[in-house]
């Protein structure tokens, strides 16, 4: 019988998809031993060992990814949170910020970066991140619920009250009825 990449790749994203990890990764492993310079099955089969909980093997796909197509701004948006899911924070801003030299209108790299400012305790930074995140995409529900919670780190009730009625608006989809 003969195996494509194609339809290992699709039948490997299913099993992930209904939580069956292992027999996902053998797919994709599989199909990475006829490409193995295919970029997207090393994120695909990334993002499964994520979802699988081993962030080390899922930071070493991603990587390889990575190194196989640099410009590929998903998969550098997933090292850059990885590498703070495992703590380097470092690591994670020296993606954001590769990111950001290819696309600086990317709000989830922005969001992250607010992220790591926030946990690092810098407020300020923090919401100058969600705020540039919110206005790329002002339906980003992650990114006002952060900068909501930055803006009461900073004693900032207005904008925390303004975020709290858009984040209202979004979820009943009252914004979208403007």
């Amino acid at each position: 019988m003969f195996e494509d990449v194609e339809i290992l790749n699709t039948q490997a994203i299913e099993l992930a998809a209904k939580g069956d990890f292992q027999d996902a990764i053998a797919c994709f492993k599989r199909a990475l031993s006829m490409e193995t310079k295919n970029y997207l099955l090393w994120f695909n089969l990334g993002v499964t060992y994520r979802d699988a909980g081993d962030l080390e093997k899922a930071i070493a796909a991603v990587k390889t990814a990575h190194r196989i197509n640099e410009k590929d701004q998903e998969v550098i948006e997933t090292l850059g949170v990885l590498s703070y899911n495992i703590g380097n924070n470092e690591e994670a801003m020296k993606y954001c910020k590769e990111g950001l030299e290819l696309n600086r209108k990317n709000p989830h790299i922005w969001n992250t970066i607010g992220v790591i400012f926030f946990n690092k305790g810098d407020y300020e930074q923090a919401g100058n991140a969600f705020e540039q995140a919110v206005t790329l995409n002002p339906y980003y529900y992650d990114a006002l619920f952060n900068l909501r919670d930055t803006y009461d780190e900073l004693g900032n009730a207005t904008g925390k009250q303004e975020c709290s009625l858009r984040m209202k608006e979004l979820s009943s989809g009252d914004y979208y009825a403007r």
